[in-house]
């Protein structure tokens, strides 16, 4: 029997890459270390197509003090679905499926498989589908930053690399001496890196960074770090691990505070009305919504959208909650 087509990310969109991961055959390949909650390489496989994905279902999510149990998944989605109203393409097609573990997320991987894992086409196997239904898999690396330890920070921004599931790509975060980030840079703050040694935390001034600061700020985004910003096949950012979003409360916790106080650039601004007209009531985005948030997280994320809009400017830190991650990867 042939080995299944590997999907190429430019040859389809999002759309069909969604309609894969929720009707293929879902085979584990093996379980990927490092993360809180239970998160699975898989492949999924349907008319000779397939792509690699990652499958985190809800019986293996660890519980939260301030998230319902059993709610990642589906903020995951929600997640993707705000940035798709918003016109871009920064979360990987995500949807919500039933799997070997029980229900889940199920998201396109972006890059080549990770090491000792079976990618789509044949690459060595690391496990097989047989490893879902015994309830074992394999454990196996994922590339650096697909993983919350990734993106490296480094005292040389200018030389910086950081593998993102692929070959290697300039650095977007970094630590510099000084008190200047550097031409290409914006400053996030100071970090205490040694007990006798301080230095500046800096990402990279970079439109893809700064539409998904806008992102961050509308679905309140608890957990942006390094490790989650990723380099697509084909070039752009994607970002990933969304699980913790749509809180009532404000918790913005990033490290995009670069633009923080600065006005909305216009494509912000297209973004947010775009998103604002598709949460009314009736639009199909919204009853999408509906299904996956709460009806008072529904009722936040709109509010927050109102006021990005009224205020027309990145938002600045503010309330007892952290509002930078730490360590940063």
């Amino acid at each position: 029997m042939p080995a299944p087509e590997r999907l190429p990310a430019a040859a389809v969109t999002p759309q069909e890459v969604e309609q894969l991961l929720t009707t293929g055959s879902l085979a584990v390949r093996g379980r990927l270390t490092g993360a809180s909650n239970a998160v699975f390489y898989a492949t999924v496989t349907a008319e000779g197509r397939s792509t690699g994905c990652v499958y985190k279902p809800v019986a293996g999510e660890q519980p939260l003090w301030d998230f319902p149990d059993g709610t990642l998944a589906a903020r995951e989605v929600a997640a993707g679905e705000v940035c798709r109203a918003m016109g871009w393409e920064l979360v990987p097609p995500t949807v919500l499926r039933e799997g070997p573990h029980g229900p889940g997320m199920c998201q396109q991987w972006v890059g080549p498989p990770p090491p000792g894992a079976e990618g789509p086409g044949g690459e060595d196997r690391a496990g097989s589908a047989d490893d879902a239904d015994d309830g074992t898999a394999v454990p196996v690396t994922a590339p650096a930053g697909h993983l919350p330890s990734g993106t490296t920070a480094t005292a040389d921004p200018g030389a910086a690399t950081a593998e993102a599931g692929g070959p290697a790509v300039q650095s977007l975060l970094a630590l510099v001496d000084g008190d200047e980030p550097g031409p290409g840079w914006r400053a996030v703050g100071y970090a205490q890196v040694a007990p006798d040694r301080t230095a500046l935390l800096v990402h990279a001034d970079d439109p893809d960074l700064r539409r998904l600061a806008v992102l961050d700020a509308v679905i309140n985004n608890a957990d942006r770090k390094g490790g989650h910003l990723l380099t697509a096949a084909g070039g752009g950012l994607r970002a990933i691990d969304h699980g913790v979003t749509f809180h009532t409360e404000n918790k913005l916790r990033t490290l995009l505070w670069g633009w923080a106080g600065e006005p909305l650039d216009a494509e912000a601004h297209e973004a947010l009305a775009a998103l604002d007209a598709r949460l009314a009531d009736g639009e199909p985005t919204a009853a999408r919504l509906a299904r996956l948030v709460s009806p008072r997280e529904l009722a936040a994320l709109r509010a927050r959208v109102a006021a990005l809009r009224a205020d027309g400017v990145h938002p600045l830190p503010g309330g007892d909650w952290p509002a930078v991650p730490w360590p940063p990867v």
